[in-house]
């Protein structure tokens, strides 16, 4: 009989909340975490918005010494993956650590490190860049150092699959658990990309949204006038076990992981594939390991970047695997609050989903205000409605081709 894998701990440091319930209550409410950019000074750049996390003190959490040793994107990943460890009521000590996993990723890892020691040697030379330069920038830190943090000395890697990697981690770690690799991982991604260098490449290249006047409507997912996303930074995190290992030690169970997907486009490293249909494959892929009618899913976190191409072809990959029926399903962007989280998107959008399940109500698409034509689904606009629905889905969707798709579902013995 194949595993159940369930989810019992969930943690979240995002630009609306610094823990999984404000930040989904945050969401909940259409409350923005997108500003004029308040880390550096924006002055020169094109963008001058983003969605930073906002009262995050890593020397209280973490201590003086080794805050100083961690970008800003493991830091965010050891929090969030205390508080998935607290919330998840783990006690550490009594299980086998040879079997505990973390699978941890981010999509560009320690670009603030590395941005910022550039700007050592070319200002006062070679040897005044830090000796801690490489191991803050590294994308696989998160995931060493929460291992490390936390004791856990089974499987520990850092996917990377760009805006999809945070679910993919979820995924990757729910088949590893499967496979009786591990008894359990945390599982997510952590990102922090709000520096000069990441808001000039991705305007460079047309992604982000130009909304300087009016920040708190930059991101405004599905909407005919959108004009690109806004960079976010933070974590998601989730604390997934075998149904077994979780009885045994009595776990709260949030939710049951019951399909994973995963596809690339083939297609082009920015720009969907005709139609949706590397997402189409993605979902339906997990449909089929989940093996529910696509009629079962009550909800869809979308992944809905705010950008003209995303969500018109999400729409069209949507359509094409529920057909009618994709006029019934609510379908929210959480981004149109949090902004674009990159590696972290992905974990916090599963997160979120799972939270539908828990508190019966769908957050809002924010900042929806004018139809466009060819986006023509219910995406919740502006105000969370209520919902009894057992089975949610989540999709991410990155730069390079990448789709993935998550299911959850209620949990019942």
């Amino acid at each position: 009989m194949q595993k159940r894998i369930v989810i019992t701990g969930i943690g979240a440091i995002s630009p609306i909340g610094l823990n999984i319930e404000e930040s989904f209550d945050s969401a909940l409410n259409g409350k923005s975490g997108i500003s004029t950019i308040e880390s550096f000074d924006p002055t020169d750049l094109p963008v001058k918005i983003a969605a930073e996390v906002k009262g995050f003190d890593p020397i209280e959490l973490l201590g003086r010494k080794e805050s100083k040793r961690f970008d800003r994107f493991s830091q965010f990943a050891c929090v969030a993956a205390r508080q998935a460890i607290k919330h998840g009521n783990l006690d550490i000590d009594s299980i086998n650590t040879e079997k505990f996993a973390v699978i941890l990723g981010s999509g560009v890892g320690g670009i603030l490190t590395l941005s910022e020691q550039y700007d050592v040697m070319r200002n006062r030379g070679a040897s005044r860049v830090s000796p801690f330069l490489i191991p803050m920038m590294l994308p696989d830190m998160a995931s060493g150092r929460v291992s490390m943090d936390l004791g856990a000395k089974g499987p520990n890697f850092s996917p990377v699959s760009a805006c999809a990697t945070g679910a993919d981690a979820i995924g990757e770690a729910t088949e590893m658990i499967k496979r009786g690799v591990a008894d359990l991982a945390i599982a997510g991604g952590s990102e922090a990309a709000i520096c000069p260098i990441a808001i000039a490449g991705f305007a460079s290249c047309k992604a982000l949204s130009m909304n300087n006047e009016d920040p708190v409507k930059g991101s405004r997912p599905f909407d005919l006038n959108r004009d690109g996303f806004v960079l976010g930074e933070g974590a998601g995190v989730l604390l997934i076990e075998d149904l077994e290992h979780a009885r045994k030690r009595g776990a709260n169970i949030l939710a049951e992981i019951i399909g994973y997907g995963s596809t690339s486009d083939a297609f082009h490293i920015t720009q969907p594939s005709p139609g949706g249909e590397g997402a189409s494959r993605a979902m339906n892929i997990a449909i089929s390991q989940a093996k529910i009618k696509p009629e079962e899913i009550g909800y869809i976190n979308a992944h809905g970047t705010s950008t003209p191409m995303n969500d018109k072809f999400e729409t069209m990959s949507i359509k094409s695997v529920f057909k009618d029926h994709a006029y019934k399903i609510p379908i929210s962007s959480t981004k149109s609050t949090t902004g674009h989280l990159l590696g972290a998107a992905g974990s916090l959008e599963a997160a979120f989903s799972i939270m539908v399940l828990k508190n019966a109500e769908i957050p809002p698409t924010a900042n929806f205000e004018t139809s466009d034509p060819e986006c023509d689904l219910n995406y919740v606009p502006n105000k969370s409605i209520k919902t009894n629905t057992d089975t949610v889905m989540s999709n991410s969707l990155g730069f390079g081709g990448h789709n993935t798709s998550l299911i959850f579902r209620k949990f019942s013995s």
